[in-house]
């Protein structure tokens, strides 16, 4: 099926530019002969139809290559983190049972030392030189039968809140998932997205089939330097979706926002939370529309976008901005509620707290060779997603906090995102993360880990009068710690996991 998206492009669109990375422009009928070629290399080594291909790659033509193989040749796709340490990636290749390691020449050394972890090692085919030379001459495979329900990929989730997972992607998950985006976001041939944030992360890696689907150009972002992703916002980009912490890194860059962007016409922003203070830097510095995405990887991603009805169009720009802030609607064709524990949906008021559940085309079916977390995952047939929101009367959510993320202190529940989104309006802060730490009198004491602006200088005493002014009691941190960086995930997210790992001793102020 994710195939198919492929073909039609290259018989609607053949000349059209499909890839442009550095230098390199490729159409998308060079694109679909590429694809045939590659996924024949692949069965020639001896990936065969449900095989797993694990990949380590940098943002690239051949990562998009590399996803349309897969799909082509009915592989599994199993993207590799690169950020993470040769164990980790052993790890995986061995739950995954990888028949194939896929690897750009960047990442050689890695995937040697890789497979000196395994016990049982995959092949290893190296996107070099060599095989660049010898492609041509590779007769193309004819693209494999596939069903809707067959698995596509398998994405190791980051593990901010405990042990990675396989989650499987099916071919009909992907490309519901796609014509949903498409349908949102109005997606078409005069597209130019910027793979900015890491393709093998679904952050990004979702657009690679949507924006393929209509025709559209894929624009290579191989490193995340500021001054370079500003550059390429600013040569032709209309649409991408960025990280919160990236779009930090973006709007404090000199000079940004004295620069032009004229064909950038949206910013989306996933992955974490984000401050309204952030957003609106974002919306001065780019003049585009921006908009709030909320998901996760075993939702292909997208379940909600801040995207505005007509009703609130209506409205004036500072109430507007209000909603751009929050999590935002569902897309049509994916079922989201916020429930309860008996699974009954909450008051749709804006005040009542529960979980987000969800159903659709675009839910995963499970977790690879792991029953219990998948069971352990849906409630009578909704997925669990383990993140907290309200829920309006204009059908928005808003998310609050995830449900693992939650600070008890006190007796009372501590919303770490509230407390993070007014130290972010705070002038001198760049980034904050709100945890809760063990403490003798209140189980938990609220801590704020604070990075600072570059040139700017703020002190706790400071930053908790601030709290104070805008925030309840209990809100308010105990202790504000100040760091040169925060931990991230693969993906750029900040890992509350491995904050409190490293803040564990730390000692606090009664």
């Amino acid at each position: 099926m994710i195939a198919s998206l492929l073909t039609r492009a290259v018989a609607q669109y053949p000349d059209a530019v499909a890839v442009v990375d550095g230098a390199l422009r490729r159409t998308y009928c060079e694109l679909g002969v590429r694809v045939a070629r590659m996924a024949a290399a692949w069965q020639a080594l001896g990936a065969l139809p449900r095989d797993r291909v694990a990949i380590l790659a940098e943002n690239s033509d051949d990562f998009l290559q590399a996803y349309f193989a897969a799909a082509w040749s009915g592989t599994v796709l199993t993207p590799l983190n690169w950020r993470n340490h040769k164990e980790g990636l052993a790890r995986v290749i061995a739950h995954a049972e990888a028949k194939l390691l896929v690897a750009t020449p960047r990442f050689a050394e890695l995937a040697a030392a890789t497979l000196a972890e395994c016990e049982k090692k995959p092949v290893l085919l190296l996107l070099d030189d060599a095989f660049a030379a010898a492609l041509p001459g590779i007769p193309p495979l004819p693209r494999a039968a596939v069903e809707p329900d067959d698995p596509a990929h398998l994405y190791y989730t980051s593990g901010t809140t405990g042990d990675a997972k396989g989650v499987i992607l099916t071919h009909r998950n992907v490309t519901s998932h796609a014509l949903l985006a498409i349908a949102a976001l109005q997606l078409s041939e005069r597209d130019t997205w910027g793979h900015i944030a890491p393709m093998f992360h679904l952050a990004d890696a979702w657009a690679t089939f949507a924006v393929t689907w209509v025709g559209g150009c894929h624009v290579m972002v191989r490193d995340f330097v500021p001054t370079t992703v500003l550059d390429v916002l600013a040569g032709g980009v209309t649409i991408t979706n960025l990280v919160p912490t990236m779009l930090v890194d973006l709007v404090h860059q000199p000079g940004a926002a004295a620069r032009r962007y004229p064909a950038l016409r949206r910013v989306l922003s996933g992955g974490a939370p984000i401050a309204p203070a952030l957003v609106a830097k974002v919306m001065a510095t780019f003049g585009a529309e921006y908009v709030q995405t909320y998901g996760l990887t075993e939702t292909s991603p997208y379940l909600t976008m801040s995207l505005l009805t007509e009703k609130l169009q209506r409205l004036p720009a500072e109430q507007q901005f209000a909603w751009r802030c929050r999590t935002g609607r569902p897309l049509a064709g994916v079922e989201v509620r916020v429930v309860r524990e008996d699974l009954s949906d909450v008051a749709p008021d804006g005040r009542e707290v529960g979980q987000i559940v969800c159903r659709g085309d675009s839910v995963t079916p499970g977790y690879w060779r792991h029953p219990a977390a998948t069971a352990a995952a849906f409630r009578d047939g909704w997925f669990c997603t383990g993140d907290l929101a309200v829920r309006d009367a204009e059908g928005f959510l808003h998310i609050v906090d995830r449900a693992k993320d939650v600070i008890k202190s006190g007796g009372e529940s501590i919303y770490s995102t509230e407390v993070e989104q007014v130290l972010f309006a705070h002038p001198a802060v760049q980034e904050a993360a709100v945890i809760g730490l063990p403490h003798p009198r209140w189980g938990e004491a609220v801590v704020a880990v604070v990075v600072c602006r570059a040139g700017a200088a703020a002190d706790g005493a400071a930053l908790l009068s601030h709290c104070r002014a805008h925030l309840g009691g209990p809100q308010v941190p105990k202790t504000v710690l100040f760091r040169d960086a925060l931990p991230r995930t693969g993906s750029g997210k900040i890992s509350k996991r491995l904050l409190r790992e490293a803040l564990r001793d730390e000692v606090l102020p009664g």
